[in-house]
């Protein structure tokens, strides 16, 4: 009689592991999959967006600004007057965009009556102090 009740409880639990790997297919769906398409889809919003004047970082960890931008190549100024070219996957984060950049207003300096420059006949002093130890 035991074993006609444990093979009768035996066929009805086949689909519990059934229903365990679909739900961990599920889980991992929504833990692992969505965020990386998420991910992905900021990633092109980001480099379609780009634009001259853009300051970015590439995947490398280098800083730079853009100067010129392709549909696969984005040509960037590592340092005045030298520029490279990246494809448009290796640029990591825009750091400051030109465009929401608001302009700094100018200030006009007032120069003072007196002259901050020394007269001819006037020695200029060093600001910096020079102290040496005698070898005695």
């Amino acid at each position: 009689m035991f074993s006609v009740v444990a093979a009768a409880e035996g066929g009805g639990g086949s689909f519990a592991p059934l229903l365990l790997i679909v739900l961990l297919f599920g889980v991992m769906y929504f833990m692992m999959i969505r965020p990386q398409q998420k991910r992905r889809r900021e990633a092109q919003s980001m480099q379609s967006a780009l634009g001259p004047g853009d300051e970015i970082v590439t995947i490398g960890g280098l800083h730079a600004t853009v100067v010129e931008v392709g549909d696969d190549v984005v040509t960037v100024e590592i340092y005045p007057g030298v520029n490279a070219r990246y494809a448009r996957p290796a640029i990591a984060r825009v750091v400051k965009q030109e465009s929401a950049v608001a302009e700094e207003p100018v200030v006009e300096e007032t120069v003072a009556e007196e002259s901050v420059v020394p007269a001819d006949d006037e020695p200029i002093q060093s600001p910096v102090v020079e102290t040496r130890k005698s070898k005695d």
